[in-house]
C-alpha cells in the first residue's frame, strides 16, 4: 500500500490560502510522460511555432495550450479557445472570420470572428479534426498568408495569431481517409505533443486528487478532511475512461458527500462510477504504443472480448442447468437393458432436454422460455438451432 506523505497530509480548508501556483505547476503529475510534456512546453512557448496537442478527451489538452500561451511573449494578450466540434458547419466561417452587416439574412450588425479577437495572441482550435473540409482550406490560407476576409467583406484583414490546435483523433489516419487536409495537418503539427490517458500514468492520480481536493475546499469554503492511503489506493486502481476531467468530478462528489470524516476505501467504493470496471477485477492487456495499434487489431480485440463474454454466459447457463439435475437424480440416469448399469447423461443432453421441456411447457414461447432458463434469447435461438429443436 502506498503511504506517500502527500496522501496523508491534511487537505486545505477554509481560511487557508492555496499555494500560489506558477504556470508550470498547472500540469499536475510526476510521471515521465508529464515531465516530457512540461519540457516540450518550455521549449516551444517562447516561439511562434504552431503546436498540435493530441490525446483522449479529458486528458488536459486545454491546460497545456494555456500553459504555452502563458509562458510565451503573448501572455498579456488574448487566449481565445474555440471548440471546432461545437460550431454548426453553416456558421463556421462566420464564427471564425466574422461577417459584415447585411452579408446574409439575420446579419444585422458587423461581427468580429475568432481570428480578429485573437489578433496578437493565441488561437486555440480544440477538436480540430471536427473542422469541415471547406473551412480547412480557408483556415490554411489565413495561416499561410496572414490575411482573411469577413463574410461579405471586400477588404482583406490581417491577424497576427499563434495557433495551438488539439485533437482526440489520429489526424494522420484522417488524412489517409481524405477527411483532413494533408497541407493543413503539416502546417499545424510543427510540434506534436501527446497526452497519454490517465490509466497509463497511475502515479499521477494521487497528486491530481490532492490538487482537486485543495481547490474544492477552497472554493466551497467547507472543512477539509483526509483521504486515507487505503482510499487513495482505491482511487488509483480504478479505470478512468474520462481521464483527468472525470477524476476531478469524482473528487468533487466524494468530498461533498464524505467530508465529515477521513475517507477510507469503503467510502471511495460507495461513489465509484458503476459504468467503469476496476483494473482489480479483470485482467488488463499491456498497453501498446500508438504506432503499434491499427483498426484491424482493435476490431479483433473487440471480437475476442465478445466471444469470451459469450462463452462465460454459456458456462454460467450450463452450470445453472446442471445444478437442477444432480448426478444422483434418477430421472437423469438411464440403463442398458443388458447390464442394468446406469449411464450418465452428458451436459449437452441435459441442456437439450431442459430447453425442450421449457419450450413444451410454455407453448413454444421463446422469450418466456429464455427467461425461465435464465439465458438470453439469442443464446436460446442458437441452442434451438444447434439441437434441432
Amino acid at each position: 500500500m502506498n503511504t506517500d506523505n502527500t496522501q496523508n497530509r491534511k487537505l486545505i480548508g477554509p481560511g487557508k490560502e492555496s499555494p500560489n501556483l506558477g504556470v508550470r505547476d498547472r500540469l499536475v503529475g510526476v510521471s515521465d510522460s508529464i515531465s516530457k510534456v512540461r519540457t516540450f512546453v518550455r521549449q516551444v512557448a517562447p516561439t511562434k511555432i504552431s503546436v498540435l496537442i493530441s490525446g483522449g478527451s479529458g486528458t488536459g489538452k486545454e491546460v497545456v495550450a494555456k500553459m504555452i500561451h502563458d509562458l510565451s511573449p503573448r501572455r498579456d494578450t488574448m487566449f481565445v479557445p474555440v471548440n471546432c466540434g461545437a460550431i454548426p458547419e453553416g456558421l463556421f466561417e462566420s464564427e471564425v472570420f466574422g461577417h459584415e452587416r447585411g452579408s446574409f439574412t439575420g446579419a444585422d450588425r458587423q461581427r468580429k470572428g475568432y481570428f480578429e479577437r485573437a489578433d496578437g495572441g493565441t488561437l486555440f482550435l480544440d477538436e480540430i479534426g471536427e473542422m469541415p473540409l471547406a473551412m480547412q482550406v480557408k483556415v490554411l490560407r489565413a495561416l499561410e498568408d496572414g490575411e482573411y476576409y469577413r463574410i461579405g467583406g471586400t477588404k482583406p484583414l490581417r491577424a497576427d495569431v499563434r495557433i495551438v490546435a488539439a485533437t482526440n483523433r489520429d489526424l494522420a489516419k484522417e488524412v489517409e481517409a481524405g477527411k483532413f487536409r494533408e497541407d493543413l495537418y503539416f502546417r499545424l503539427r510543427a510540434v506534436d505533443i501527446f497526452l497519454p490517458p490517465l490509466n497509463e500514468r497511475k502515479e499521477d492520480i494521487p497528486p491530481l486528487v490532492n490538487r482537486f481536493a485543495e481547490e474544492f475546499f477552497r472554493e466551497n469554503q467547507i472543512p477539509g478532511t483526509r483521504i486515507l492511503p487505503e482510499g487513495m489506493e482505491e482511487i488509483q486502481n480504478w479505470v478512468w475512461p474520462g481521464n483527468v476531467r472525470e477524476l476531478r468530478h469524482f473528487v468533487g462528489t466524494l468530498l461533498t458527500l464524505e467530508h465529515n470524516s477521513p475517507i477510507d476505501s469503503a467510502a471511495v467504493r460507495r461513489h465509484l462510477p458503476r459504468s467503469s470496471i476496476s483494473e482489480t477485477t479483470l485482467p488488463v492487456l499491456a498497453p501498446l504504443p500508438r504506432e503499434g495499434l491499427d483498426n484491424g487489431m482493435v476490431v479483433q480485440l473487440l471480437i475476442d472480448m465478445r466471444r469470451d463474454i459469450q462463452e462465460l454466459k454459456e458456462m454460467v447457463a450450463r452450470a445453472l442447468l446442471l445444478a437442477q439435475y444432480p448426478t444422483a437424480l434418477p430421472e437423469h440416469v438411464s440403463y442398458r437393458e443388458e447390464s442394468e448399469q446406469p449411464i450418465r447423461l452428458t451436459l449437452e443432453e441435459i441442456e437439450r432436454d431442459q430447453i425442450h421441456q421449457a419450450l413444451k411447457e410454455l407453448d413454444g414461447n421463446r422469450r418466456k422460455a429464455a427467461q425461465a432458463l435464465g439465458i438470453g434469447e439469442r443464446t436460446l435461438y442458437r441452442k434451438i438451432k444447434e439441437y434441432n429443436l
